[in-house]
């Protein structure tokens, strides 16, 4: 029987290839499915003719007798220099200052627009019966959709920022016209909902940047996202931007070990845990000069100082310890460990040879390894048999938990430290986490840099303290740019690599064996023009420089670089990106941001003991209308992994992690398996003990599907039901995934049941289900 049906299938893999149409699993395929998606080669068509308005700037399209319009019509404007030639139109606007000039270059469209002493430029203004925008992922967009239009009413969108590739495309009736943007930078994206959504694109030009010309390519093909993909492909190869993930391993191995591997953010930046201290033998070793002494110290460096001075003092008064007491006092000893001077002759006069040599050969000559690892062991001296060896302090959520993954059989993990000083820390939680065959990584950013120096916010401290007045950013009116959420400035990248090359020695050089480095937002599409006199520097200058920076820790230092976002500029640079697959969800809504009494308030950044925040970790449910549009598998499309599944692995942006979201966490399971994306989680002990009942057995489904499928181009991207919850993605010539996002089993065209909440995996002869837990 099975050779019979084999049989049938060679026959009918050969009817298909005759006629012209690929696909890695056919059979599992529809009768009646939507047109959506199916395997395409890069495909535009060359058989269309066009004509354009020239005092309205409308574009039309004819193709096998359909017409179309390509560029919406702009109020008439006065037009002078007009030339017509085959398949070339070119014009002035004179009271725009605007010269236009559009030209057919075999298979495409070439619009080119030049200010002659324009400001600002609005073209084109496009509408269509649906879109297909590369917002994150991607999104396909019904202009007439009422949550959608809801969510873009009055909305404006930075291209670069909010588009992950260089193009966006309508749906018209009869076939699809792609825009590809040449020109990405001071491009606005306004959208009018009224009375269905359209959009037009607006081009600022500076006076600090000489390129006064933006321009497009417009394709006709296929309405469907794979063959639009494909030809946005061929643009970049064209442009020689394109790198396989193969290719970026030949240089540096290391980032094979990201295929299979989830990305782990670790929290485990205390020096001490409860579990350290024996808290019944504490009291007798809090003598006067010791407590007062810590006591001091939080008082000068602790904006909390009183309040865990206070606890210190209570427990010598009392026969017990409270909770809170025991975690205000843990927070004083780590707050206080940091301390430069926590060290004092007067009070810590028992020393260990290790300490004695720190100390022997003067604190202004070791590093902060070595500052953490003196005060470490003289606090053990002092509180003796009360507290645990130094080597077991914070093991519980870093080593211990290494141990626990490893022992879960993760064999590949990319493993993220908030900040490098969690790893100086615990040094060999870095060195087991290497030998384990693990990346591992810190988060770190050149984005703002701050006067009022805080060690909670390392990554805003420079050594060279000249860069805040000399060095940061302008506007047009010579206002500074304000840094992240309002504080500090913004650093001029182009002024940062000195500061790059100073802090990645300084780190690398105390021998902590790092393989890997997180960028925060370089890699994320936000640029500014610089207008400060003495370092005016343009956006596309912006983007050059922090991809020189990313591609100086890369090369130089041998690290596996990623940055958030990913957008697309920077994909021949990185390897990964968090937060292409779940972007920062509606940052300007307060009920998420600012109303603590919110049942979607996410959380705030800090905790008192160095775990997950909860900004992190809490679990909280998205409003609806931002469900519909930031997860609901209905409008999402792989337009980016049809681009670069085997060029950048990406994830959720890490405040959005696969667990964040209430109710959510069984879809988004299937749409990373869909889409082969990492899960993206945030651990330490106790979350890890909460949720590996869920982790383990997903894991055991997903990482070896991504280390077969990241090697892989997506093929083929298909949707097999009329509601768009039944869809398949193809990798490579025998691996299908086949996901069922409804709450109803899916029969399809070869009589397979693909169960409800359920992804059927076919690897060859081989087929695996995962089906969501109900969490």
């Amino acid at each position: 029987m099975r050779t019979w049906l084999r049989l049938i299938w060679c026959l009918l893999c050969l009817i298909l290839i005759l006629g012209g149409c690929e696909s890695s699993n056919p059979e599992i395929r529809p009768d009646a499915a939507s047109d959506e998606g199916q395997t395409h080669p890069a495909a535009s068509s060359a058989n269309f003719a066009f004509d354009v308005d020239p005092e309205t700037f409308e574009i039309t399209i004819e193709k096998e007798g359909h017409r179309e319009i390509a560029s919406d019509p702009l109020p008439k404007r006065k037009v002078i220099d007009l030339q017509k030639e085959k398949d070339r139109f070119s014009w002035t606007y004179p009271d725009d200052q605007m010269k236009v000039n559009i030209q057919r270059v075999t298979d495409h469209l070439q619009v080119s627009l030049t200010s002659t002493g324009a400001e600002t430029f609005t073209w084109p203004k496009v509408s269509g019966t649906s879109y297909m925008l590369p917002l994150g992922e991607g999104k396909r967009i019904p202009s007439n959709d009422p949550d959608w239009i809801s969510f873009l009413k009055d909305e404006s969108m930075s291209f670069s920022e909010a588009f992950s590739m260089r193009f966006f495309a309508l749906n018209k009736n009869n076939y699809a016209v792609l825009y590809i943007v040449e020109n990405s930078f001071r491009n606005t994206v306004n959208f009018d909902t009224n009375p269905h959504i359209s959009f037009a694109l607006s081009h600022d030009f500076s006076t600090v940047d000489p390129d006064k010309t933006y321009s497009f390519r417009i394709y006709v093909t296929d309405n469907n996202p794979v063959s639009i993909a494909s030809l946005y492909k061929r643009f970049i190869q064209e442009k020689g931007e394109f790198r396989t993930l193969a290719e970026k391993a030949a240089k540096n191995q290391n980032i094979e070990k990201l295929y299979g591997a989830p990305h782990i953010y670790v929290w485990n930046q205390s020096f001490l845990s409860n579990k350290d201290i024996q808290w019944s033998q504490l009291k007798a070793k809090l003598d006067k000069p010791f407590m007062d002494w810590v006591v001091s110290l939080l008082l000068k460096v602790d904006e909390d100082g009183q309040e865990k001075a206070k606890s210190f003092k209570e427990i010598r008064k009392q026969d017990y310890v409270d909770d809170y007491q025991k975690k205000t006092i843990i927070s004083g000893l780590n707050r206080v460990l940091r301390e430069k001077d926590f060290y004092n002759r007067g009070i810590f006069t028992e020393l260990d040879e290790v300490s004695r040599k720190y100390v022997d050969r003067g604190l202004e000559h070791i590093n902060e390894v070595e500052l953490y690892d003196l005060n470490k062991r003289v606090l053990k001296s002092k509180l003796g048999a009360a507290a645990a060896p130094v080597e077991a302090w914070g093991s519980k959520d870093s080593t211990e938990l290494l141990g626990k993954l490893q022992d879960a059989g993760i064999k590949h993990a990319w493993l993220g430290l908030p900040n490098w000083t969690a790893a100086y820390k615990k040094p060999d939680f870095v060195k087991q986490a290497n030998e384990s065959g693990y990346l591992i990584a810190a988060y770190d950013s050149y984005h703002s840099i701050h006067q009022e120096e805080n060690p909670d916010w390392n990554t805003a401290i420079f050594k060279d303290k000249s860069l805040y007045e000399k060095a940061t950013m302008s506007k047009k009116n010579g206002e500074k740019r304000t840094g992240f959420l309002g504080k500090g400035r913004i650093l001029n990248p182009m002024l940062s690599l000195p500061s790059v090359k100073e802090r990645m020695n300084t780190i690398l050089s105390t021998g902590i064996p790092f393989n890997s480095w997180f960028i925060d937002v370089d890699a994320a599409g936000e640029f500014h023009d610089d207008y400060a006199p003495d370092h005016t520097m343009t956006e596309k200058q912006d983007m050059e420089a922090k991809l020189a920076r990313m591609t100086f820790i890369r090369d130089e230092k041998k690290l596996v670089i990623g940055s958030e976002s990913g957008n697309d500029y920077a994909s021949s640079t990185i390897a990964y990106a968090h937060g292409i697959e779940t972007p920062v969800i509606k940052w300007g809504d307060p009920d998420m941001r600012t109303n603590k009494n919110s049942p979607y308030y996410v959380g705030g950044y800090w905790t008192p003991l160095g775990d997950v925040p909860e900004r992190y970790g809490k679990q909280v449910p998205v409003k609806d209308e931002y469900l519909k549009v930031y997860i609901d598998p209905v409008y999402s499309l792989p337009l980016y992994k049809l681009v670069y599944n085997n060029s950048v692995i990406t994830t959720h942006h890490w405040e959005w992690g696969s667990l964040k979201i209430k109710d959510q966490i069984g879809t988004r399971m299937l749409k990373e398996l869909l889409y082969n994306v990492p899960p993206l989680y945030q651990l330490d002990d106790a979350t890890w003990e909460k949720n590996k009942q869920w982790i383990v057995p997903y894991l055991a489904v997903w990482s070896p599907m991504h280390e077969k499928a990241i090697k892989q181009e997506m093929t083929a991207y298909t949707s097999l039901s009329a509601d768009n919850l039944v869809q398949s993605t193809s990798y490579g010539a025998d691996l299908t995934i086949v996901v069922n996002f409804s709450t109803n089993d899916f029969t399809a065209s070869n009589h397979d049941i693909i169960p409800k909440r359920t992804a059927v995996i076919y690897d060859g002869k081989e087929k695996r289900t995962f089906t969501a837990p109900a969490i």
